[in-house]
């Protein structure tokens, strides 16, 4: 609904801007496979979170092809991995439920321990959707195209593995159980293929795991 909100403030206004709409990697059809998701891979969503994003994208692109293809509009769609640092406090997310539970001397309890996904620090993404805005000023068969924007392979580890490197960079205190959490409907594996980015764009992530 808040992605419709700005795509229909946009049909109204019909100004010259480029318009980034980001969902997540959350958006493909996940099938537990060992490969990158490419941007032309099935959109779909086991779990609720998954499916609203997938829909969110089928809003985009349709508004984009009713409302916004022939106009000054310049709209892509932005995908991009797990996101640390930066600021983010926000509730049930694993590196701030650290740092809070850490602090108050609390155990963390991890709830999808051998889940992988594709983490990279706030920087390297926002570095590619302003590298694509500016793009889009030159090039408009970008228009209605979507993107990629992941990490290194190397950074694909596990949600035990990260809380266990953080760990280990906090000190003493850094406690963590892991909670038998079955009914938890969650993908354990999640890559994302950036070849597209990194050709046309000319982007690639600069922070490692360490580092981020």
């Amino acid at each position: 609904i808040g992605s419709i909100n700005v795509l229909e403030s946009l049909r109204l206004i019909n100004c010259d801007c480029n318009v980034i709409m980001i969902t997540s990697d959350k958006v493909y059809e996940n099938v537990e496979w060992v490969y990158g998701y490419r941007e032309n891979d099935n959109l779909g969503g086991s779990d609720p979170y998954s499916a609203s994003k997938a829909c969110a994208e089928l809003s985009i692109r349709s508004y984009f092809k009713s409302f916004l293809k022939e106009t000054n509009i310049k709209l892509c769609i932005a995908r991009a991995g797990n996101v640390i640092g930066g600021g983010d406090w926000s509730q049930n997310r694993l590196i701030p439920d650290c740092i809070r539970s850490w602090s108050k001397g609390e155990i963390v309890k991890l709830r999808s321990p051998k889940s992988t996904r594709p983490w990279q620090h706030v920087f390297d993404p926002i570095n590619g959707y302003l590298t694509l805005a500016l793009k889009l000023n030159e090039d408009r068969s970008l228009i209605g195209e979507a993107f990629n924007f992941g990490p290194d392979h190397l950074n694909d580890i596990t949600v035990l593995q990260a809380v266990k490197k953080l760990s280990e960079k906090w000190g003493d205190g850094a406690s963590y159980i892991v909670e038998d959490n079955n009914f938890m409907k969650e993908a354990k594996l999640l890559r994302l293929n950036c070849d597209k980015a990194h050709s046309i764009l000319n982007w690639k992530p600069i922070l490692n795991l360490d580092k981020s």
